[in-house]
């Protein structure tokens, strides 16, 4: 009756104010003046449309929405490339801005170029940019750790210091000879010089920071030096930056001394008047799980406020963002917050329209002639040559042997986005010629893509690697790696992880590896994002009374690296959480209940596709599979529907091949006195003299903890009072192809690779 009364209401409203609105428009129609433009003929309407979608395609929003869509698409998937190789992100992010630009797209397919980037849509491309490194450099500001600074200023001011003045002083005299040649008609000698000098010295605190986690030497002294020098690098660039800017727009070094007059009031203001009230901010909120929007609305209009004045005086935007940044609350947690609230859309979003910005204004065609490139290798040439050497002898000053010297020159060597920043500052200022400005781009990708081999080749020369395991590692007979990134899911494998060893703990090794990709994590703080992490983890550690050895890092290929730390390790278990299944979302993903997720998972592959063989058809996701593919060592894969308790064990056997899986319940029989269900499929252990016989010794030694059963006297509603299946890599592969009735109930599951 209601549904009735709801109904005829709603036809009558609507019916009602229908008719309403058409008599209103019928009789609007007689007001219309004599000259209004009589409606189009039936057979123009699909013209007319087509010129209404033409004329909104060319609207500068839609242009700009577009934009946005190729460059992240090319800029991730260029980015996810050089990741692969080893390479930072950030340098495939630049290489997609450049393939966009007039390089590649704009040679290749002019016209799609001129489409997508027309010239009057650059303005707003490069002002929505500017926003991104804004934010971005806000939290360049934020990760700067001054603790450490004051705590490691001796050796890392000097070496810092000498790798800004040597390259300096190079790039000044690099100007001398290629002043007449390359500088924009106008410019003065001192403003060029200058901007050559800083573009030689400057080293990217970010990507820097990102290898030394991703080589796993962040806790190392080495690491805690070269970090440090990077970070008072970067204070000191900045600085110097703001003053040749100054100096520029000034035109004279005099007639500057007015507006870096004013940038050291407004920097002082900063330091001892909007500090201590961003701080009394912090304060209040401190002990609070989020920050409200009013108490973000504070920080991030700071952040403005301060960008606007910096710009105002003459010193660019950025170095306000990056100061803003620098004097933000010393309060981790709230730290962490902003970086996340701000790094995301700056990282993701934001920062490659800077790169393809970049890349539109890198012409590599113009380095047209041998002699163009002899000057572009003369240029790459001093920049290495000023920032490595003048690293490397300042860090052999202060006391490093030759090795960390070198790897420290190596580091102080990637430039990166913050070459790219400074050298599109000094093209906007009419300072550096759109050939300068594309030699020194290719010089900041040379720079930082030969970190990485450079540091490869100086552990190679010095033959010493960084030792990643604890002592007590090597002494143990049995021991077992589990791969966490969810917390919940690393509990359940501690748990059964415990469940092999609780017994056997004085000959036995449990060791928690969680791996992070490092352009996923910033670098503020790094040791309490590590403890955050493991808290929960060593937590229940102490609850089931088991010692663990805890490993961290940083990586760009975590499949790679737990296969490499679980062979160097000598592991005799490994085990991880099943990554996000493919079956996720449908009908039997729904009955399955798969809701674990390996670590931080970011792609998917199709539904059942897989490499050839034992992979085809796999029912795992891209990342499992690359685990299981490259591991040498036996793997468990934990299918968790919440596994405390391991009492109740169910082993299938499909096959002579499942034989090894005796030898686990036998671990978990003596140590967790599991009771273990054996079921004899096709009558497999029947027919097996050497299963069967392993079988009945534990049945003779453990009675009431082992027995076997055929599928004819299975009850129903068995499985579902398991706490765990454990089966083999290739039963679990049967198992899913046949899409067995199992699947409906069984409990928490072990997928076993021997």
């Amino acid at each position: 009756m209601k549904n009735l009364k709801n109904g005829l209401f709603y036809i009558i409203v609507t019916g009602g104010f229908t008719a309403l609105i058409f008599w209103i428009v019928s009789k609007g129609k007689l007001l219309e003046s004599s000259d209004v433009v009589a409606p189009v003929s039936n057979s123009n309407y699909f013209n007319q449309f087509l010129d209404s979608l033409t004329h909104n395609l060319k609207h500068p929003l839609a242009i700009l929405l577009l934009q946005i869509i190729t460059i992240i698409i090319v800029a991730r998937l260029f980015g996810w490339i050089f990741r692969k190789i080893g390479q930072p992100s950030v340098i495939g992010e630049i290489i997609a801005g450049i393939f966009l630009g007039p390089s590649l797209v704009g040679m290749y397919f002019p016209e799609y170029s001129a489409m997508l980037f027309p010239t009057e849509s650059l303005g707003n491309l490069q002002f929505l940019s500017q926003i991104g490194l804004i934010l971005f450099m806000f939290v360049v500001g934020m990760e700067l750790d001054l603790k450490v600074l004051k705590n490691k200023a001796n050796d890392a001011v000097v070496i810092s210091h000498a790798s800004i003045v040597f390259p300096f002083a190079l790039g000044i005299g690099l100007a001398y000879f290629v002043y007449n040649e390359f500088a924009p008609e106008g410019v003065e000698f001192l403003s060029f010089s200058l901007f050559m000098g800083i573009a030689m010295s400057i080293t990217a605190f970010p990507v820097l920071a990102r290898i030394v986690q991703e080589r796993g030497i962040h806790k190392t002294k080495l690491g805690a030096i070269v970090v440090t020098c990077a970070a008072a690098d970067d204070i000191t660039a900045w600085c110097i930056l703001a003053a040749v800017i100054a100096i520029v727009k000034a035109g004279t070094f005099a007639s500057s001394m007015y507006v870096i007059l004013l940038a050291i009031t407004y920097v002082l203001a900063m330091l001892f008047i909007v500090k201590p009230f961003l701080k009394k901010v912090g304060d209040l909120y401190a002990t609070r799980d989020n920050l409200s929007k009013p108490v973000v609305a504070i920080f991030l209009l700071t952040l403005i406020i301060s960008s606007y004045l910096s710009e105002i005086i003459g010193i660019h935007a950025l170095f306000g963002a990056f100061l803003t940044g620098a004097i933000m609350p010393d309060i981790t947690k709230i730290r962490n917050i902003i970086i996340e609230k701000v790094e995301d859309v700056a990282l993701i979003l934001l920062l490659p329209l800077f790169f393809v910005f970049t890349g539109l204004r890198t012409e590599i065609g113009l380095i047209n002639d041998p002699y163009l490139w002899k000057i572009t290798g003369f240029i790459i040439l001093v920049a290495v040559v000023g920032k490595f050497l003048g690293s490397t002898l300042a860090a052999k000053f202060v006391g490093q042997n030759w090795r960390d010297s070198l790897t420290i020159g190596a580091l102080m060597n990637t430039r990166g986005l913050m070459e790219l920043v400074v050298l599109n500052i000094g093209y906007d200022l009419g300072v550096l010629s759109r050939e300068i400005f594309t030699m020194m781009v290719i010089m900041a990708l040379v720079t930082t893509f030969m970190t990485g081999p450079a540091i490869d080749l100086i552990n190679y020369i010095f033959k010493r690697k960084e030792v990643l395991f604890p002592k007590e590692i090597g002494n143990s007979n049995f021991k077992i790696l589990i791969s966490f990134g969810n917390n919940e899911k690393g509990k359940s494998l501690l748990h059964l992880a415990n469940s092999f060893v609780k017994k056997q703990k004085e000959n036995t090794n449990v060791t928690a590896l969680h791996l992070s990709l490092s352009d996923e994590m910033h670098a503020y703080n790094l040791e309490e994002y590590e403890q955050e992490a493991f808290a929960p983890i060593l937590a229940e550690s102490k609850t089931l009374d088991q010692e663990i050895t805890t490993i961290f890092k940083a990586t760009v290929d975590i499949e790679t690296d737990i296969t490499d730390i679980a062979t160097r390790g000598n592991f005799d278990l490994v085990l991880v959480g099943l990554g996000k299944s493919i079956f996720e979302g449908t009908l039997l993903g729904k009955v399955l209940g798969f809701t674990t997720r390996i670590i931080n998972p970011d792609r998917l592959i199709d539904k059942f596709t897989g490499k050839e063989g034992l992979f085809e058809n796999s029912p795992f996701d891209d990342r499992t599979r690359l685990i299981i593919s490259k591991s040498k060592m036996p793997l468990g894969i934990l299918i968790d529907k919440e596994l405390n308790v391991v009492n109740d064990v169910f082993v299938p056997i499909f096959s002579a091949n499942d034989s090894f899986l005796i030898d686990y319940a036998q671990k978990l029989i003596y140590n967790s006195d599991s009771k273990i269900t054996v079921l004899d499929i096709d009558s497999q252990v029947k027919n097996n003299e050497d299963i069967e016989l392993e079988i009945e010794s534990l049945q003779k030694n453990y009675p009431e903890n082992i027995s076997v059963l055929t599928e004819n006297n299975m009850k129903a509603g068995f499985l579902a009072k398991q706490d765990l299946m454990m089966i083999s890599l290739e039963s679990w592969k049967k198992l899913v192809d046949s899409q067995s009735v199992w699947l409906s109930t069984i409990p928490s599951v072990l997928i076993v690779k021997p």
